[in-house]
């Protein structure tokens, strides 16, 4: 546990995550926001908890202090807040271990997610290090993959959205290098990678199901058990995310806003 003159700071796993309490975010000045962004890039992934006075207004001005906000390109936004989605029941593309718009050409650094229904049970959301999934690898099969990149391909309900195929394919690199931190990540999702470029699909398959098996790993996660009022900041670079969804059909709403920086 840490304590810094603003907030107290808990680490929750051994590879990302950390929750924040006694901190009102409404009320966030610049050396806040600086001192979070420091947390974030150090634990990955933060809750900030007992937010639950946030408004859709609040969390929209306090996520434009973080950088510029990205709209979603096709998920229909919260009514009068166009910067915003709805969060609501697992699907099959969220279940996936996946990081958010892969797809794009420059995908966004910075998720935020507000808890506004929780169930009783079930609807945790689990996290995975990129840093760790690389590094967990041999020297051998890392050098391999700095030589490789892989095709990120948006869905089919983006394609029915009016959305090109241009505006939905992007081709990264296998290996990423964050841009803040300057380290090394594996960067490869189920959601949305179709192929190593240069590669068929079927020549892909069978490394590409070895490298989504490393963000499963146990020692590489943080699973969050959301509370009502938790406002979760995580890092699209360096972390895939995906829910589980074991909420039996009960309620669950959350709102999402996306930062580029």
């Amino acid at each position: 546990m840490a304590v810094t003159a603003q907030y107290e700071i808990v680490k929750q796993a051994g590879s990302a995550g950390a929750l924040i309490s006694g901190v009102d975010l409404r009320d966030a000045d610049s050396p806040l926001v600086a001192s979070l962004r420091d947390a974030l890039l150090e634990h990955l992934v933060i809750c900030i908890r007992g937010q639950e006075a946030m408004t859709p207004d609040d969390q929209v001005a306090f996520a434009s202090k973080w950088g510029r906000i990205v709209p979603h390109p096709y998920v229909e936004p919260i009514e009068g807040h166009p910067e915003m989605i709805r969060i609501y029941d697992p699907n099959p593309l969220t279940e996936t271990w996946h990081a958010d718009f892969t797809y794009e050409k420059r995908p966004p650094a910075i998720s935020m997610l507000l808890a506004q229904i929780i169930p009783p049970y079930g609807g945790d959301t689990l996290f995975a290090s990129g840093y760790r999934a690389l590094e967990g690898l041999s020297g051998g099969m890392r050098q391999t993959l700095r030589g490789m990149s892989a095709l990120h391909q948006g869905t089919e309900l983006a394609r029915s959205k009016g959305l090109s195929l241009d505006d939905i394919r992007a081709v990264h690199p296998v290996v990423g290098v964050h841009p803040e931190t300057g380290r090394e990540l594996l960067y490869v999702n189920g959601a949305y990678v179709k192929h190593f470029e240069g590669w068929t699909p079927e020549e892909s398959r069978p490394l590409l199901e070895f490298l989504y098996e490393q963000f499963a790993r146990p020692e590489y996660s943080y699973r969050h058990r959301w509370q009502a009022g938790d406002l979760l900041i995580w890092d699209n670079r360096a972390l895939q995310h995906r829910v589980v969804g074991d909420t039996g059909g009960q309620e669950r709403s959350l709102h999402r806003v996306t930062v580029a920086v």
